[in-house]
């Protein structure tokens, strides 16, 4: 599997580490930075991920901030990306069973390495399950679309 990962600088000491598992899975990775601990601003580092994920440039994007939460909502305004932070491996199965998610978003201070390590394995090996869940996937995806005109309230 083809996986773009980044970090802002407090994701920043997990990034390589999870870098180096995914490739040591055999995945090829396309790391889109930053190159070193100094602040810097998530938003960049979650576009550059999101980008390539719609674009079909890679499989799946991971990125890791602080909580994996503002990083995670950034992507997820790309369209075409199915974004969402992640703390348990249960949710990162679910997240990818239900919802066919296509970006996640980790915290790199308040879960361990192993634990993210662990969440990312759920993360790449469960498939979307499809049936039920496709049309709310695709009911989902219609926000990308700026002609729809919303749920009538």
């Amino acid at each position: 599997m083809r996986i773009a990962i980044a970090s802002d600088h407090a994701g920043f000491v997990q990034k390589d580490p999870l870098a180096e598992y995914l490739r040591a899975q055999g995945h090829e990775v396309v790391d889109c930075g930053p190159d070193s601990d100094e602040r810097c601003d998530y938003p960049d580092y979650a576009d550059k991920v999101a980008r390539r994920v719609a674009r079909g440039e890679v499989d799946r994007g991971v990125l890791i901030c602080g909580t994996g939460l503002g990083i995670a909502m950034t992507a997820d305004k790309v369209a075409g990306v199915r974004a969402t932070p992640i703390q348990t491996v249960e949710f990162a199965r679910l997240a990818r069973e239900h919802n066919d998610a296509n970006v996640i978003g980790l915290s790199g201070r308040f879960v361990s390495l192993e634990d993210n390590e662990k969440i990312l394995d759920a993360f790449l090996t469960t498939e979307f399950g499809g049936g039920r869940h496709t049309a709310r996937v695709e009911k989902m995806m219609r926000e990308d679309d700026p002609a729809f005109p919303g749920v009538e309230a």
